[in-house]
């Protein structure tokens, strides 16, 4: 057996040993870099069920890339990409002449009066994953440990605040951005001279408590309220709870009910990327988008790093 197979193995073994109910683990892959094994979520779901085909996630993903002094023209509805332009140019138009280009847009293409034409900055200052790269393992294992499914918190380290300790304009922290409140009920101290959120492993806790408490089951209610059969490790189901971990339960339950009835899970997420209902707007509809996009680019980078990657649920000698 090779050394870096071998030590692939080892990395495996403490996830697996952990949670021997786990079926988890079969996604978990061991990233080898130099002498270090990095145990993370693979993308192969995604792949499987071909989300990233989509045209939404794959816009998000080109943004993700995309410097900020860069735009991506594009129609609101489809995320088509028209155009690229740099940032200084769209802003020294005059809000007359970008009316008229946006409209010169729309009638080129057949477009609705009312299609919108979005007119996105690139974040890739934002979204530094080689930055986060080294907390993934750690939040993928101590959500297993938590047995809470590894594959949020490497979505949530991902978008929420990759690589960086920020507090948002509404308040929440730490590498799982929770709120004031939210921590507290799920057991950290959060005071004017202590705030647990920024410490790692108790963000990682209450994350987790959270989405097993009340997001996981919150999603399968309004799911099988809608008629549909779950499997908590699809990846539909998956983007569900991400978005109950977002905008909350009675804003997804409220947009669910206005996409009305449903095929598949699958139909259900895509239409709630169009559909705004309650507080369900415009950066709700991104969310499971933008977790997407995230995944899908962590497994390029990963690719494009030219080093050996190993399944943890494969490995043979």
């Amino acid at each position: 057996m090779k050394r870096k197979t071998l030590l692939a193995i080892l990395a495996c073994i403490p996830f697996i040993a952990s949670s021997q109910n786990s079926t988890w683990e079969k996604e978990m892959i061991a990233v080898t870099e130099g002498p270090s094994e990095h145990i993370i979520m693979g993308a192969a779901g995604i792949e499987a069920a071909h989300w990233d085909q989509l045209q939404h996630p794959r816009f998000w993903q080109q943004i993700m890339i995309l410097s900020p002094d860069s735009v991506l023209i594009n129609v609101a509805s489809t995320r088509q990409i028209i155009g690229k332009m740099s940032n200084k140019d769209w802003h020294a138009q005059t809000e007359a002449q970008k009316t008229i280009f946006k409209d010169s847009i729309r009638t080129l293409y057949s477009l609705a009066a009312d299609e919108r034409i979005n007119v996105t900055t690139g974040k890739n200052d934002f979204y530094r994953f080689d930055l986060v790269f080294e907390s993934l393992p750690k939040g993928v294992s101590a959500f297993e440990a938590y047995g809470v499914d590894p594959w949020y918190a490497q979505s949530i380290l991902l978008i929420e605040s990759p690589g960086r300790m920020q507090k948002s304009s509404v308040g929440a922290y730490g590498p799982f951005q929770l709120m004031p409140g939210v921590a507290r009920s799920m057991g950290l101290t959060v005071n004017r001279s202590v705030d647990e959120r920024k410490d790692f492993m108790r963000s990682a806790y209450a994350a987790s408590q959270l989405l097993k408490r009340i997001c996981i089951p919150s999603a399968k209610g309004i799911a099988e309220g809608a008629g549909l059969v779950v499997d908590e490790q699809s990846i539909w189901f998956r983007l569900l709870t991400m978005h109950v971990y977002h905008a909350g339960a009675l804003n997804v339950k409220a947009v669910v009910n206005a996409i009305g009835p449903v095929s598949s899970g699958e139909e259900l997420i895509q239409k709630m990327w169009v559909t705004s209902a309650g507080s369900f707007g415009n950066c709700s509809q991104n969310y499971s988008q933008l977790a997407l996009a995230a995944h899908i680019q962590l497994n390029d980078m990963i690719q494009h790093m030219g080093v050996p990657v190993y399944n943890c649920n494969t490995i043979v000698e």
